[in-house]
This record gives C-alpha cells, structure tokens and sequence, in this order.
C-alpha cells in the first residue's frame, strides 16, 4: 500500500521508528491527513462538546437570531425557526461519528464518496476555498469589535492601529490552529465557561428589556409567510451545514468509543449554545434595534461591561477561526500539495489576512464574498447530504490505512481517480438546490412557489437520494465497501 505518511509527515516517527511522544498542548501536532495508529488514540468523546460549544457563543449567532426578527417573524416564530434550524447539528454530529472509525480527517474520509482525484476537487472548494472566505469574514467582524475598543480604550482607529489588530487577532487565532488537536481539546472548556459567563450578563439584560409579546407592525401571512420561515431555517441550518469537517476533531479518539456518543456529543455542543445566543439575538430584536447589534446592545448593557462584552465577541471569533483554519490546513494536503499541516495552517492565514485587509481597507470585497457565502448551502447541503448517506450505507465502517492510499491500486482509485456516484450526486444535487435559490436571484422553482426557498431540503434531499441508489445499483463502489466478513476481521 503506497501510503503518503513519511513523505509528507516526517516528523511523526523518530529515527529509531519509536512512535512520537505523548500528545502534549504545548507541542506542534504531528499529524496531518495521515491515518492515526491505534495507539496514539486518547481522550472521551465528551470533550467534543466543549470544542463545539466555544465556537458556537459567538457575536455572529447574536446577529442571525435578531435578523430572524427584523424579517417579520414574531418572537416565537423565530425561536421556533431557531429550535428547528439548529437540529441540523444532529448530522454533523454524525459526520464526526466517522473520525474514530477512520483514524482520518473528513478531509481524507470523503475519498470514499469521490475517488482519490475527485476528492482533491472537493477539498479546494468546499474544504479550502469556502472555509477561508468564512476565515476572512469572521476575522472582519472581530476586527470591528477590536477597532471599537481600541476606541474606548482612548485611541484612534488609524490604518496603522487597524492593520496591526487584524494581524494580532489572526496570530492569536493561527497559533491555536498551529498547535492543533491537543491545545484545542485543552483550550476550549476554559473559552467556553468564559463565553457563557460574559453571554449570560448579556442575557440578563436583554431579558430585562424584552417585549416577550412582540409582533411585527406588518407580519407576513400566506405563502409570504412560509418563504421567510423556510429561509430563517435555511439561515440557521447554514451553520451546521458548515461543518462538513466534524471528524477532523473527533479522529483521535479510540475506535471503540460510542458512535452514539460521539453523534451526541457533538449535536448538543453545537446545538445548546446556538439555540441559546440566536434566542438572545431574537429576543434582543424585540427591544433594541438588530441592525447594528453592537451599538443597540451597548446601550443597554451596564456601562463597566461593554469592553468585556466587546472582548467576548472577539475570543469568540478566535475560537470559531482557529477550527476554521485547522480544518483548512488539512484540505491543502488533502488537495494533494505536500506541505506540514502547521505550515498550511499558515497559508490559510495568510490568505485570509490579505481578503480580510483588502475588504477593510479597499473596498467593499467583504460584502461581496458575504452575498456569495449566501449560497454556499447550494453546495454544502449535498456534500454534507453525501457524506451523510455514506456513513448510513457502510455502517460507518471506514479503512483508515486504506483511505491514505493514493495509488492506481487503492481500493478508492475507483475510474480514473473518480467515483461517479459521488461525483453525480453531489453534482445533480446542487443543480436541483439552485433551482430553488432566492436569495442573491430567484431560480425557477422558487419563482413557482412563490418564493418560498426550498434550496436546502431539496438539494440533500436529491443529493443522498442520488447516492444511494448509484452506489447500490452500480459496480463503481463495491469494492471500496467493507464487509462483514472484513469488518469482523480487523
């Protein structure tokens, strides 16, 4: 088996073939997209809720669940639309379920859905190229909260002072993701205790100046009615749907923890804290005005808190990109460019740094890249929707060693380098889901039904549906499918 492990990771393995020292926060991690051996494993899937939770007590939930409110919705319309949107969680908990039964990224697990080639197309854009412009947007918003407290703090927001706090705020955020697994499992308990104590001092005085029986002057009624619920809970789904990387964070537990519990862990790390802070956001909209929630916030939070509040938003922001910026390091080496998961890491912040400047400084490309983000669930519906019914098919049985095979011989090689189903399904699901976009355009479907955005649950409804029956029906994968017999082997 031609396997990439030394070639692209040599730091992993001493001289003497002695297995690396003991995961250790305080130690670069070795490990890229290689398969982790058996046992370098360590750690309870419990931990994953943490990770989960600290990226997910952020400013940006804040806004999304007030602009649910500032869409016409009632105040229990939107909680509603956030309870429901937030169950998307559920899959990305499942995602992470195939990091312990591969010992690999989702970044190398996915070349069971799309061939060694195909793969590599998937990992520049959903994995790299959408990952960094989520990087660079989120590193704005925390340079915006930063900009505002260098202001309390007396000075002036100059070019200089700006273009200094995004290079602070990205070091902070890329020395996280340099580090890698064994500092985030160690950091984000710690980020999360911090974030739910500054959160819950918001959350007192919001609920203090909340009109819990708000409604809209003029709420929408009808099929008007139905095309912003369904878009509030494509808005929120959005976020979850993101993650199509969950097993980048959950590989190095042992193989025999509790898929349940890994599905579980996840789910609720994600799930509780967004349902929490889009709530506050929503119930935020009823009192303060949501278009801009840093300013309507601030007036009615006590005045010693705001730079806490202002310094929250940005630990936030760090913890979110560090994930960010983790995952993408490892889709450049999946992409197929021989560099160390800490240098790759480094690339992405790079890039980001440069997008992020560019859109503060020069133009308005920030907002461009936002309206574009807007459909990235066109795509990352079916690819989550994909891989999803992937791990539903094998019974989540994956060959870590064989998965870091990239040879003609590899049982993932499929034809050319290619697997159709994967392939197919992905694309003919994301053609169906722009069918039925209306957001930066109103396409056919959505223009039939008047209006009502049906993109999400049609493009993963088409897209796993569209795998399973070619995975089934043709030749293509049954060779790369474990059975029982082999399964019952290892």
């Amino acid at each position: 088996m031609a396997s990439t492990y030394d070639d692209r990771h040599p730091d992993t393995r001493g001289a003497d073939g002695a297995p690396p020292p003991a995961p250790r926060a305080t130690r670069v991690e070795a490990h890229g997209i290689d398969h982790i051996p058996d046992q370098e494993r360590h750690g309870r899937a419990r931990q994953l809720f943490s990770v989960w939770a600290a990226a997910n007590v952020n400013y940006l939930s804040l806004v999304i669940g007030g602009a649910l409110v500032l869409m016409g919705l009632t105040l229990w319309q939107a909680l509603a639309v956030i309870v429901a949107g937030n169950l998307f969680w559920l899959l990305t908990g499942l995602l992470a379920a195939s990091g312990p039964a591969a010992g690999a990224p989702s970044e190398v697990i996915t070349r069971a859905m799309y061939g060694i080639r195909g793969n590599r197309v998937n990992n520049a854009i959903v994995g790299w190229l959408i990952s960094v412009c989520y990087f660079a947007l989120n590193l704005a918003a925390a340079a915006t909260a930063a900009f505002a407290l260098v202001e309390k703090a007396g000075g002036t927001a100059t070019t200089g002072v700006r273009i200094a706090v995004v290079l602070v705020i990205a070091v902070l955020t890329l020395a996280i993701s340099v580090y890698g697994h064994d500092l985030i499992m160690k950091l984000y308990l710690p980020i999360t205790l911090t974030l739910a104590a500054a959160f819950a001092v918001v959350g007192q005085s919001v609920v203090r100046h909340a009109d819990f029986s708000y409604t809209p002057a003029d709420p929408p009624t009808g099929v008007g009615l139905w095309a912003v619920l369904v878009a509030g809970v494509t808005l929120i789904g959005a976020g979850p749907l993101s993650y199509t990387t969950s097993a980048d964070f959950s590989r190095y537990l042992p193989r025999t923890t509790s898929a349940k519990a890994v599905v579980g862990w996840t789910a609720l790390g994600g799930f509780v804290p967004s349902v929490l802070v889009c709530s506050l956001g929503a119930i935020a909209a009823t009192a303060v005005d949501m278009t801009d929630p840093q300013s309507g916030l601030e007036g009615i939070l006590p005045g010693w808190f705001s730079p806490v509040f202002l310094l929250a938003l940005v630990l936030g922001t760090i913890a979110i990109n560090a994930l960010t910026a983790y995952s993408a390091g490892l889709a450049i080496q999946a992409v197929g460019i021989r560099i160390r998961r800490s240098r790759s890491v480094v690339v992405d912040g790079v890039a980001a740094v440069a997008l992020t400047l560019y859109g503060l400084l020069v133009s308005n490309f920030l907002d461009t890249v936002n309206n574009v983000l807007q459909l990235t669930v066109v795509l990352l519906g079916p690819a989550m929707a994909v891989y999803a019914t992937d791990i539903v098919l094998r019974r989540n049985r994956y060959d870590g060693p064989a998965l870091t095979d990239e040879s003609r011989d590899s049982p993932f090689w499929y034809t050319g380098g290619v697997n159709p189903a994967g392939a197919i399904a992905l694309t003919v699901g994301a053609a169906a889901s722009a069918l039925c976009v209306n957001t930066l355009y109103e396409g056919p479907v959505a223009a039939a039904a008047g209006g009502v955005d049906l993109s999400l649950p049609v493009g993963m409804l088409v897209a796993a549906g569209t795998y399973a029956v070619l995975t089934r029906l043709s030749p293509w994968t049954r060779a790369a499918t474990p059975t029982r017999a082999a399964d019952a082997g290892r």
